[in-house]
């Protein structure tokens, strides 16, 4: 099974993802209630930890840990959080060399409140939306086999482009996918539409997938979503495991793995690398949700997004034992 589920090594394209994305660190708080209270409270916590963050960064040392080779293209500020980020990649065997060092604006950043029932996020943008089209050297996209792009609202200088990167993309016979994530601005829009339409597999969450379509069941939201190109939806349901739509009306489901939840930080980016490791190996699309589920499920065991993202035989042992592979 293990060797099925590896990704082909072929001809030049010794690149199997790349990734365009932000790039930023998580300070993660953990409480019962981690909330601040202002006029100058002290209140204590239970751990405060820096971790890789950025919903595009944790799917690449997933992905990277799942065996696959790859490459990334962000920014990042010249200061000690973009060293940390581009350290700690560069640890996980994700290649960074293609990332662009920005002397005048520093790396972003998010701090996650973790609570017992909930959490919250504030992000510093920074050099976050300053990704280009330009920035992409086409040399590194001709060795690519697919091409994947993180948390696109945020992306304010590629997103314009985005639809015609895909476009192109495609006919050079690189396939795509996108994890578009929360929207801070509320518009859910910001030229999605053509994208999908140029999009092999979209990789939103429900409560993503509910705002972008207006609907209210997560299986509606998925049809609407397959209908508008993808060929693949695949909707990430937390504790409710995962569900995929395809353009035919085909609607697929799979259950959560039961783990013990430390902290469910980036689970859904270590989702999308399982998924989308299956997927480059020829699976079937449900194999592909299994995978996922596994990866996302088992990289909750550990504070952040990467610390316990497993490999593929770890995810492979996991599905098996759940019954959900056979």
């Amino acid at each position: 099974m293990i060797d099925r589920m590896r990704a082909s090594r072929s001809g030049e394209r010794d690149v199997d993802v790349l990734v365009l994305g932000e790039i930023n660190p998580d300070v993660i708080v953990r409480g019962a209630d981690p909330q601040p209270q202002f006029g100058q409270v002290e209140r204590l916590v239970d751990t405060i930890d820096l971790v890789v963050g950025s919903s595009s960064a944790i799917f690449a040392c997933g992905a990277a840990r799942l065996g696959l080779r790859i490459a990334f293209v962000g920014v990042v500020g010249d200061d000690a959080m973009g060293r940390f980020m581009l350290d700690a990649m560069r640890a996980c065997g994700v290649d960074v060399s293609a990332c662009r060092v920005d002397e005048a604006v520093p790396t972003g950043a998010s701090v996650i409140l973790v609570g017992d029932a909930d959490r919250a996020i504030l992000t510093a943008a920074g050099t976050v939306p300053l990704l280009r089209d330009a920035d992409i050297p086409a040399a590194l996209l001709d060795r690519a086999r697919h091409l994947h792009v993180g948390s696109m609202f945020l992306l304010d200088a590629l997103r314009p482009r985005l639809a015609e990167r895909f476009t192109a993309a495609r006919r050079a016979g690189i396939s795509t996918s996108l994890d578009c994530n929360w929207d801070p601005r509320g518009t859910w829009d910001g030229g999605l539409r053509q994208i999908l339409g140029q999009t092999d597999i979209f990789l939103p969450n429900s409560a993503e997938a509910k705002r972008i379509t207006g609907r209210d069941a997560v299986e509606d939201a998925a049809l609407a979503l397959a209908a508008a190109g993808p060929r693949v939806v695949a909707v990430k349901c937390g504790a409710d495991g995962a569900l995929s739509a395809e353009p035919d009306g085909t609607i697929t489901r799979v259950p959560a793995i039961a783990v013990d939840v430390v902290d469910t930080t980036g689970a859904g980016d270590s989702f999308d690398a399982g998924f989308l490791a299956a997927w480059l190996a020829g699976r079937p699309v449900r194999d592909c949700l299994v995978v996922g589920v596994a990866c996302g499920s088992l990289s909750a065991r550990g504070i952040g997004g990467t610390v316990a993202q497993p490999t593929l035989a770890e995810a492979e042992s996991a599905a098996l034992a759940s019954g959900l592979l056979t």
